[in-house]
Formats: C-alpha cells, structure tokens, sequence
C-alpha cells in the first residue's frame, strides 16, 4: 500500500461523517423550528387577512311605556348599556327602543358619534316617560367613525299605532349601517311584519350596489329579511326573546361570528357580531 493514498481515503471517510452528521443535525434543527411555533402563530397564518368590524346590536326598552320597563330600573339600563360598549369596543353600535337623550349620554361617554331616527306613536311624536326629559322615542346609530350622511324614513306598510322606521348612516370608512324595529307579530301589527321585512330586504340590496352594508336590528321575526348575497347572524342562543335580533352583512365584511351577551335590565339579551373586513 501506499502511505499517502491510506491517509487520503481516511481523510474522505473522516470527512463524510461530519456531513452526515451535519445534514441530520441540520433536519434536526428544521424539525424542532417547526415544532417550536406557538399556537397562535399557526393560528395567526391561518386566519383570514383584513381587519376586524364589530358590530353590537342592543333593544333597551327605554320609553317607560312598555311592560317590560319594570326591568329596566332605570338608569340601570343604560349604565349596563355603556358598561358593554366600553367593553367590546364595538365599531358601531344599532339601538332599538331608545331614547334621544339615553342616546345622546351613551354616545358621549363612550365617544361614539350618534344618529336618532323618532318614532311617532299614535300620531305623534313620542316623549320617554319614567323620569320624563330623556327625549323622544326611536331608533339609533352609534359609529366610532365619523358620519358623512344620515337617512331615515318611515316604511311603507304601517299598522296599529306606531309608526315604524329604518335608520341608515354613511361612515367615513365607507360602511353603511343601518337599523329598524319591525313590526310585532302579535294579532294587531302582525300584517306589517312581512311587507317591511320587504322593504327592508330592497333597501339594503340598494344601499348595497355602492358600498358594504351591516345592518343590526330587532326584527321581530325567526326568518331573515336579508337581500340575497348577505350573511345572517342572529341572538338564536340567547335566554330572552331569541332570534328576533338579527345582523346582516355584505361587501368587504366576510366571515361573520356571533356571540349573545346576557343583559339584566332589558328584555332582550346583546347580540355582538365580528366580521372581517378585507382592506
């Protein structure tokens, strides 16, 4: 043998181990990489891109009319109504049985910007009663993002007396929310639940065509009245009244979860909707 061609050969073999090793250690290290990603950041890859649009939908009882404003106990009402916002931080806010001045001390607090729609009741315009000097009686609005336009108008079919009315905002984001307190089904307005459910359905495919559209409100019915193309969400689980508060959604709202919030002082619970939003 030749000396020098011995230690050539051991030199190869000394050297295709430490690749060997190398290589496995390399794998080795992929492997323990991969298994070191927390959960939330597989979650995070896997969650849909865009941000997020929370919308909370609340029916508060508040004229001092109806019989459920023994439950109330007012200003326990609204107190827990703030206590929610404050805690969900909601983008916008849709409120039924409301109040102008509840409204306008809610929207203070939390810093939202308000928009009321009065309901007239027999009529006229109705005055909350229960302590008095709280405003008259409607619907309402509440976005974080300021309002570039406000529409209201009462629907076409009517029965009994009150009168009732779809509320729609346009927001600097370019979201339209909207809401509406349907008809009962009860034996005296029952006739009007349907061909305002209608009308509700046109009017959102309308607002619809030009920009995203969420809509949060009591509609008094199981069924949806949402235009084809929308989401439906509703307070299905909840422990009062269920499934009469319903969210519709469309455009760049995609995705949609809901979760029902118990409330103490009003006859419905809270439905929370978070959508997301592409950007």
């Amino acid at each position: 043998m030749i000396p020098g061609r011995k230690i050539r050969q051991g030199s190869r073999v000394r050297l295709d181990v430490k690749l060997v090793v190398l290589a496995a250690g390399c794998a080795l290290a992929l492997v323990l990489a991969g298994c070191s990603q927390s959960s939330e950041t597989r979650a995070a890859a896997r969650a849909p891109a865009g941000s997020t649009y929370t919308l909370m939908q609340m029916n508060l009882c508040l004229s001092g009319l109806a019989g459920c404003y023994g439950k109330v106990a007012y200003p326990a009402v609204v107190e827990e109504a703030m206590a929610r916002i404050r805690a969900a931080h909601p983008d916008s806010v849709t409120l039924n049985e409301a109040c102008e001045g509840d409204v306008a001390l809610i929207a203070k607090r939390t810093g939202y910007h308000p928009r009321f729609s009065k309901v007239i009741y027999g009529g006229k315009r109705l005055p909350c009663i229960g302590p008095g000097g709280r405003g008259l009686f409607g619907d309402a609005v509440l976005t974080k993002a300021a309002v570039v336009s406000t529409e209201s108008r009462p629907f076409e079919a009517q029965a009994d007396i009150e009168r009732r009315e779809w509320l729609c905002v346009t927001t600097r984001v370019d979201i339209d929310v909207c809401t509406a307190h349907l008809a009962t089904r009860d034996t005296d307005e029952v006739s009007a639940n349907d061909p305002q459910c209608a009308e509700l359905r046109a009017l959102l495919a309308r607002r619809a065509a030009a920009r995203t559209v969420i809509f949060g409100g009591d509609v008094n019915r199981s069924s949806s009245c949402a235009p084809r193309g929308f989401w439906t969400r509703t307070d299905g689980s909840a422990g009062q009244d269920p499934g009469s508060q319903q969210v519709y959604g469309a455009g760049a709202l995609r995705s949609p979860s809901a979760e029902v919030l118990p409330a103490m002082h009003t006859d419905h619970d809270i439905l929370l909707i978070r959508a997301y939003r592409d950007n």
